[in-house]
């Protein structure tokens, strides 16, 4: 098998037709599964799921669990079943271009040395359908991503790629890649941990193959109105950079991954108007004397001046 598709699903009625759709109607020179995994979701999600299966019977598997066991162990069973030599990841309420699946795997077979590719993907309103932006060209630290990065890359500048813009190769630690302690946070970490193990570059593919879903319970959207889910967020990010000391990144480096993680949390929460957590994490942020980079060092100073910091930044 050349290549497995995994998809999980929970509470994506109104969603997950659509993804699936997008993956299963994809024309390819090879052979390829798609594996679907229910998390007990409470809506008419398996239902739909179940629709799908019965039109695609010889190319979609059906996972179901029961009881709910959140994403990580989800992943963990779709990985256990997955066949592929190649591995692409699908966020059921995401949306898979034509012609990305083949795309990406003549990529990864052209280009041996490379553990994970991802393409671009189109950012959308869920309701209006209209473009926002594009992931990677827009991530606002793409001025220092190359075409082919590197884990270090990751550490240091956060997640430039969309989680379900990836096909990484298969390797011997599937399940341990899964192993990072974060419940909020899982696809930071993991591809952390792939391209760790692959230890090989993570490379671009700059066509647009992908669309990626913003609505009310988006994983963005769910952040962005919660400021404590915040704070964890950001306790996850930071563990997820330490998890290069195990292949040979650079304390350096994640130093300033961590002091990025905080400064990007200081700027949240400034934008928020929560003062006092901005004063606390910005000052958290400079603990290992690095900087990010000239925002941030300037910020710094401002750390008992939050109002100032906000014209800094233009904030409303």
């Amino acid at each position: 098998m050349q290549l497995s598709v995994i998809i999980p699903a929970y509470n994506l009625q109104d969603y997950i037709g659509p993804c699936l759709a997008s993956v299963l109607e994809q024309q390819c020179r090879f052979d390829f599964e798609v594996i679907v995994c229910d998390d007990a979701s409470s809506d008419h999600t398996a239902q739909v799921i179940e629709t799908m299966r019965q039109r695609y019977p010889e190319r979609l598997q059906v996972m179901t669990n029961c009881p709910n066991l959140g994403l990580v162990a989800t992943m963990a069973r779709l990985l256990d079943r997955a066949k592929g030599q190649l591995i692409a990841y699908l966020d059921g309420d995401d949306l898979a271009l034509p012609g990305k699946l083949q795309t990406m795997v003549d990529y990864l077979n052209t280009h041996p040395d490379c553990a994970l590719a991802y393409h671009e993907a189109d950012v959308f309103d869920s309701e209006t359908g209209a473009q926002l932006k594009r992931f990677s060209r827009d991530f606002y630290n793409a001025q220092y991503i190359p075409q082919q990065a590197t884990v270090e890359h990751l550490i240091r500048y956060g997640t430039f790629l969309q989680a379900s813009s990836i096909v990484f190769r298969r390797h011997a630690f599937l399940i341990q890649a899964l192993e990072h302690e974060c419940q909020i946070i899982c696809d930071y970490p993991w591809h952390i941990m792939n391209a760790g193990y692959l230890d090989g570059s993570i490379d671009r593919v700059d066509q647009v193959l992908g669309r990626y879903r913003v609505h009310a319970n988006s994983f963005g959207a769910q952040t962005a109105r919660d400021v404590q889910r915040r704070l964890t967020v950001t306790r996850e990010l930071e563990t997820a950079c330490r998890l290069g000391q195990q292949f040979g990144v650079s304390n350096e480096a994640i130093d300033a991954g961590i002091a990025h993680v905080r400064f990007a949390a200081a700027l949240y929460f400034l934008r928020q108007g929560e003062d006092a957590l901005f004063s606390e994490m910005i000052q958290l942020s400079v603990q290992s004397s690095v900087y990010f980079d000239a925002r941030h060092r300037e910020v710094a100073t401002l750390c008992h001046q939050p109002q100032q910091a906000r014209q800094l930044f233009h904030f409303a």
